[in-house]
């Protein structure tokens, strides 16, 4: 009989090309899966929450498999991490219902996006946080990311990659928050479009560096142009923070 197994884990991803198993780069559900494999003793195919790109972290991640090995969930976790880098770690196994899927059955998610934001670099921060030498005013990132809450067509937030049958999302909230020279912008919603965190951000750094008003992203969203908003920022500062689930598996 096949159990369905749910793992909660955190990586780093700046060693990996994002989540998805490719054929020619090393992404963390191949690792992820050839370690399961030693510890099941059968080939294992991952099913994860979200397809995070080459240099983006998971502070939270959640991703199942199916497995006909008997090995408790409670002994998972050590055996699989003992099997992978340090830069990947299984914090929990929980048996999941067979209907239970790591994207589809995933409410909303939030992403956190960091920016050291100081006229020096932090040594602490490469790889870890975009670093952004010009004084950014969060007061007015904060005036620009409220304008992208709620249910909007996204396509001017979006880059070409994956095709999506809809472009329209809903996002919860959008958050700026600084602490000293860190800015943190918190950004949830029943789901992303490619590279959509990444550009949001952007669009927010540029309203304040005074590219254009706040006010300009509604007809940035409204014109579903991705010339018209901001770039899309460095990988590197950007963390999947939190999932939802109807089950029981965080």
């Amino acid at each position: 009989m096949m159990r369905n197994i749910a793992l909660k884990l955190m990586y780093v991803g700046t060693a990996y090309h994002g989540w998805q198993v490719q054929k020619n780069a090393v992404t963390v559900a191949e690792t992820l899966e050839k370690a399961l494999a030693t510890v099941v003793c059968h080939p294992v195919k991952c099913t994860g929450a979200g397809r995070t790109d080459a240099g983006v972290h998971a502070e939270v991640y959640v991703a199942n498999f199916r497995t006909s090995s008997r090995i408790p969930c409670s002994r998972i976790p050590l055996a699989v991490n003992t099997r992978l880098p340090e830069d990947i770690v299984v914090v929990k196994a929980t048996e999941v219902p067979d209907g239970f899927n790591a994207i589809g059955s995933c409410l909303k998610k939030e992403y956190t996006y960091r920016i050291y934001n100081s006229r020096l670099g932090n040594a602490f921060y490469v790889n870890r946080a975009w670093f952004y030498p010009k004084q950014l005013d969060e007061t007015v990132m904060q005036a620009a990311a409220s304008r992208f809450v709620g249910t909007h067509d996204f396509a001017a937030v979006r880059s070409v990659g994956t095709e999506t049958r809809t472009t329209v999302r809903t996002v919860h909230y959008f958050q700026i928050t600084r602490s000293g020279p860190l800015i943190e912008c918190r950004v949830c919603a029943d789901g992303f479009l490619y590279n959509m965190v990444r550009a949001m951000v952007g669009t927010c750094v540029y309203a304040a560096d005074g590219k254009f008003p706040p006010e300009a992203v509604d007809q940035i969203l409204a014109g579903k142009n991705r010339t018209a908003a901001g770039p899309t920022v460095p990988a590197c500062g950007l963390y999947m923070t939190r999932l939802w689930y109807e089950e029981a598996v965080l």
